[in-house]
């Protein structure tokens, strides 16, 4: 029987010679991470299983990356009874605070291949099927077992097919492409279901853009999203990992719950309104409405590319005397490639703010929590009431060249107005 890409995947890793949607199937991950100092949690359930040891060490990932430096008594005792399991349990990957978030790290440290199997305690797990791997989040309890016995059960998802034709137009990147999805399918349109893009629009999509579709795949329900290994891929790949890898792609006639063709050559930049990532819409709809904070950053929009297509919006001008401009890299190497390459001193002399690698913007932890009222235009992944900190402010999502060019004019504005007065690409 033909399969799927998730199909074929979990009965590679169940040891299975095929499985169906639906099944139940046990699998032993090929890694497991865990972030923040919510890890802590994960610690205290470990050892309430009565297991001195975790199963293997070196497929245990823990990284501080949410409360960036610590700004409670509290976060910091968690951060510190980590650092603590790390030397207890011999840990081989662990990343304290500053190095980064953790679906950057994992991927630019090469700690996740294509046809991995990846499990996170972090929503946006999905995000390294963006080089071929099937990658899903799970829970406090479940990830503590995963500790003590390095297996789970999964139930085999349907498969949805999405098709892209065309090429992404100058001015709108991978962020319009998911916010458009999202828009079009509904926060409850794939649940549970295994995303895989197909198409000739996809070679024209970077890793990194692969990467912002991958990570809020997971706001519209999905269990994983997979883009197949391609020349984009491998170069990717052969500049971060020298691990061998397996290339898994679904068969001919595999089985498909729904079909989907988007020609992303017609795309205009997406907008996500409050207070539902599936609020989406066309941003001549919601242009002009006045901005008090813009946050560049996040695991789904704080990479290198993210940054450039900012500096090139933001190179020589200065932002709105009423918007305060927050920019947190989404990793140390990132910070690094941007300082080297001039775009903290054009963000610096532009009136931004820089942020330590991490995420506390996004998820209202520190730095940048919203006033009553106010309004922020944010490249982060979820929109919902509260979520950068006060449930009486408002979050709008969107791509970075929207952000930077709503930063310049003090209102949401379309990133194509700026066409012609930058390098901006698409």
């Amino acid at each position: 029987m033909p399969g799927t890409f998730a199909e074929k995947l979990l009965a590679l890793k169940a040891s299975r010679a095929q499985v169906c949607a639906g099944e139940i199937v046990r699998v032993s991950p090929d890694r497991v991470v865990s972030v923040g100092a919510a890890t802590a949690l994960v610690i205290s359930l470990f050892r309430e299983l009565g297991v001195d040891r975790v199963w293997d060490p070196s497929r245990i990932v823990l990284i501080l990356d949410h409360e960036t430096p610590a700004q409670t008594i509290s976060d910091a005792n968690a951060h510190k009874m980590v650092r603590k399991f790390v030397k207890e349990q011999d840990i081989a990957h662990f990343f304290d605070v500053g190095e980064g978030i953790c679906h950057q790290l994992m991927v630019e440290r090469g700690l996740v291949v294509p046809s991995d199997l990846i499990l996170g305690k972090d929503s946006h797990t999905t995000t390294y099927g963006a080089i071929g791997a099937f990658s899903t989040p799970v829970d406090a309890t479940e990830m503590a077992c995963l500790w003590a016995t390095g297996e789970t059960w999964l139930r085999v998802p349907e498969s949805m097919r999405i098709d892209l034709i065309g090429e992404l137009p100058a001015g709108v990147s991978g962020k319009d492409l998911i916010l458009y999805l999202l828009g079009r399918l509904t926060a409850e349109g794939a649940v549970y279901m295994s995303l895989e893009f197909h198409g000739p629009g996809v070679a024209h999509l970077s890793v990194g853009d692969r990467m912002t579709v991958a990570n809020m795949s997971v706001e519209m329900g999905a269990k994983n999203c997979v883009f197949f290994v391609d020349p984009i891929t491998v170069s990717f790949m052969e500049r971060y990992s020298n691990e061998p890898y397996t290339r898994i792609v679904p068969d001919p006639g595999a089985t498909y719950r729904e079909v989907l063709q988007v020609d992303v050559g017609s795309l205009v930049p997406q907008v996500a309104c409050p207070h539902e990532v599936d609020n989406v819409r066309d941003i001549g709809m919601v242009e002009g409405l006045s901005v008090d904070q813009v946050f560049i950053g996040s695991c789904t929009n704080g990479r290198f590319e993210d940054l450039v297509m900012a500096a090139d919006l933001l190179r020589g001008k200065h932002v709105d005397s009423g918007v305060r401009l927050i920019i947190a890299p989404g990793s140390r190497q990132i910070y690094a490639e941007a300082a080297k390459a001039g775009l903290i001193e054009i963000f610096l002399n532009a009136g931004a703010l820089i942020l330590p690698p991490g995420c506390g913007p996004c998820f209202g932890s520190h730095s940048g929590i919203l006033g009553d009222g106010e309004r922020c235009v944010a490249t982060t992944n979820r929109n919902f009431r509260g979520r950068m900190g006060n449930p009486d402010s408002e979050v709008y999502l969107a791509s970075p060249a929207t952000a930077a060019a709503s930063a310049l004019t003090g209102q949401i504005s379309d990133p194509r107005n700026f066409l012609g007065r930058s390098n901006l690409g698409g």
